[in-house]
């Protein structure tokens, strides 16, 4: 079915990605990642359109820990290799006013989601308290942007960019810009130990968990970007996290029920 959806293009962009599995439904990184990835390039390949814009994930990689930075470089080597013009986008965590993350973490701001008292991440150490990786927030409509502008910039073909905000920040800091943002002051910000976390991942149904394995693993993993190549070739810069997240607070306030 996909060729019917291609026939006529002279592009694909590809966004297609999860980060959590369902395999009772069918839904694993390998499926969704990898082989759906083929699947979009080898119907583009066969109705002859030669460009490909590909979304894959900053950290993405052959050795990584995470099943879920395994298959996005397995499809990305599988684009490198397809014989189109491909360009390959890594972005670190986007935020917008529609991300279920951010949404969540406003809540947890507000003091309305779980655990409502404190806003935790995870931590290394036996109480959490060692630390995590940093990140590098990036604005949705800046990502947005990347890929149109890919489109028409034959400097970008056969390149990958890592793609993040112009900050690199800890977990705590971002949820502190957050709080800012959405309360105007801070919130108590408290770690979940990593090795608990774990365990829970083991020991209780997915289902019932708010977050998987390969989530609490990067979690201890610097996602962040240089973006020196990006830069050069786009002519741009990403803005910084907390004025962009000032533009759409509002929004988050308001109820959206199909997120998870």
């Amino acid at each position: 079915s996909f060729e019917t959806h291609l026939r006529g293009c002279t592009a694909v962009i590809h966004l297609v990605g999860i980060i959590a599995e369902r395999p009772s439904a069918g839904v694993t990184f390998e499926r969704i990642h990898f082989e759906g990835t083929k699947s979009i390039v080898d119907a583009a390949a066969r109705e002859g359109i030669r460009r490909f814009v590909h979304m894959s994930a900053l950290g993405a990689r052959a050795n990584a820990a995470s099943e879920y930075h395994r298959t996005k470089w397995k499809a990305e080597e599988y684009l490198r290799q397809s014989g189109v013009d491909w360009t390959i986008l890594r972005p670190s965590l986007i935020h917008g006013p529609e991300g279920a993350f951010l949404r969540q973490a406003a809540g947890w701001a507000s003091g309305r989601a779980m655990p409502f008292l404190f806003m935790p991440y995870f931590g290394r150490g036996v109480l959490g308290r060692g630390g995590a990786g940093l990140i590098q927030p990036v604005f949705v409509e800046d990502v947005a942007r990347a890929f149109v502008d890919a489109l028409r910039n034959e400097r970008t073909i056969g390149r990958s960019y890592d793609l993040g905000g112009p900050e690199a920040m800890t977990w705590p800091q971002m949820y502190q810009a957050i709080a800012r943002a959405v309360v105007g002051r801070e919130r108590l910000k408290l770690p979940i130990p990593v090795w608990y976390a774990r365990l829970l991942t083991c020991l209780v149904p997915a289902r019932l968990l708010p977050f998987n394995r390969d989530q609490v693993i990067m979690s201890q993993e610097d996602n962040v970007a240089d973006l020196s190549a990006f830069v050069a070739d786009f002519g741009w810069s990403p803005r910084p996290f907390e004025a962009t997240l000032r533009e759409y607070v509002p929004e988050l306030a308001t109820d959206r029920s199909t997120d998870a």
